[in-house]
């Protein structure tokens, strides 16, 4: 087995990187063939004292610490891959809790020639005990709110009834390190979808992207409304930043949040206009009543998907929580989208 580095984009994750590490303390490999790069975005809580701790109770475990100081996920995969020293990359995150066979199954896969970069499924769980966590949880699994990203949403399903096979992307991913030889590293100008862009570069450049959902990693999702807005603004922003230079790999599922805030906007403004001149009147009567009826409409198809999951699950609570995640979902991540587009318009 020759040496894997395990990259790690860290900041102010004092809660969740102990878990992550003792992920991969217990992973089927041997440990001494793990190298395990932490690349700290200057963190202000106590995450290097916990990761310091677990340095001198695991002596076994290789860790090393650099510093990101741009702050940023792509900054921090970058430094952390200039002094990686294993031929295989796995790309993990502090949320995330891999499976023990996570790191095996991904050199396997890479080892067969199966893919060019290789990843799994979420396993996606709460963020804390609270109705709303479970809610968000349970919506960020669900293809009214992913759409068919395979890997949010398969992870649900036990992975013998999944074929494995090409995707557009996986989560985290795994890769050779020379294969940074061919398409270069992360790219730092894009905040967020950087990994999304480097899987869109290496279909560009004849390769292929490899999703197995035996491949599983338990993934820690918000815990609130208020961060799961601003994760999803952020990914809508980014998202259009990287269409831009690869706008053929757009999807349908990336295309519906943005039409459906455009579509409020502009009801709303058409609902309260003040110019409708008096042969117009009917226009904002019109658009008052069409925009009462989307939402009517929104939030009846919401529920009545959101429902299934609180019979199940025996908790009513559900059928509120999962459709305010969804929308929370849409509206910021189709708002950040259209933020983006704008600004761009007006670069030029």
């Amino acid at each position: 087995m020759p040496l894997v580095s395990i990259i790690i984009p860290c900041y102010n994750e004092q809660n969740t990187i102990t878990l992550l590490l003792e992920a991969l303390l217990q992973q089927t490999i041997p440990i001494e063939k793990l190298e395990i790069i932490i690349s700290d975005g200057m963190s202000t809580d106590k995450t290097l004292e916990v990761v310091s701790r677990y340095q001198a109770a695991h002596s076994e475990m290789e860790i090393v610490l650099v510093e990101n100081k741009q702050k940023t996920i792509p900054s921090a995969l970058n430094r952390a891959l200039e002094i990686a020293k294993g031929e295989f990359i796995v790309r993990m995150d502090a949320h995330s809790i891999p499976a023990k066979d996570y790191v095996n199954r991904c050199i396997t896969a890479l080892s067969s020639g199966l893919g060019d970069n290789v990843g799994g499924v979420w396993e996606i769980r709460a963020g804390n005990s609270t109705w709303i966590a479970r809610a968000i949880a349970l919506a960020a699994a669900h293809p009214l709110g992913v759409g068919n990203a395979r890997y949010r949403t398969q992870g649900t399903k036990p992975s013998e009834n999944q074929p494995a096979g090409p995707a557009d992307t996986v989560p985290f991913g795994s890769f050779r390190k020379d294969l940074l030889n061919q398409i270069g590293y992360f790219d730092e100008n894009l905040l967020s979808n950087e990994d999304y862009e480097f899987n869109a570069r290496i279909r560009k450049n004849g390769g292929r992207i490899w999703l197995d959902p035996a491949i599983r990693t338990g993934y820690i999702a918000r815990s609130n409304l208020p961060d799961l807005a601003r994760q999803y603004w952020r990914y809508g922003y980014w998202k259009w930043r990287m269409l831009r230079q690869y706008l053929s790999t757009a999807r349908l599922r990336q295309v519906v949040p943005p039409l459906f805030v455009g579509s409020l906007i502009t009801l709303i403004a058409m609902s309260i206009w003040p110019l409708w001149t008096q042969t117009l009147s009917f226009i904002p009567i019109a658009a008052r009543w069409l925009l009462i009826g989307e939402i009517i409409l929104y939030s009846l198809i919401l529920f009545l998907f959101a429902l299934p999951y609180a019979i199940q699950k025996k908790e009513i609570s559900l059928s509120i929580g999962i459709p305010l995640a969804i929308a929370t979902m849409h509206i910021s991540w189709g708002s950040g989208f259209l933020v983006s587009l704008a600004k761009s318009i007006f670069e030029k």
